[in-house]
């Protein structure tokens, strides 16, 4: 599963999970920062990638437009980049089988 981290996210999340979701890319990274999300979500569906974000723009696009890309709603509040890897890594198991369910547009992870 590759990820797409949106722009409210750190960067350096690509490197830190990068052992679990290979080939995950960050928007600052792909120099996509400045664009609008339809955009992001044209890329994000164009390269097979679930869109990760703490906004919940991506959320409502997602009941738009249903999927792909499939989106992950990160709903932690205030945290840190640590506390968003940790969470990441405890719901890989959750993330594969969204990946895989063929009824599901977006996960929320709170």
């Amino acid at each position: 599963m590759k990820l797409l981290f949106d722009q409210n996210l750190s960067h350096r999340l690509v490197a830190m999970l990068a052992d679990i979701y290979p080939g995950s890319e960050h928007v600052k990274i792909l120099d996509m920062h400045r664009e609008p999300d339809a955009v992001i979500w044209k890329f994000a569906k164009e390269n097979y990638f679930v869109i990760v974000s703490k906004d919940n723009d991506f959320h409502q696009r997602s009941f738009l437009y249903g999927w792909p890309p499939k989106v992950v709603w990160l709903r932690l509040g205030n945290c840190s980049t640590l506390e968003i890897e940790e969470s990441l890594r405890s719901h890989l198991a959750d993330l594969k089988a969204f990946e895989i369910d063929q009824q599901a547009a977006f996960l929320s992870l709170g």
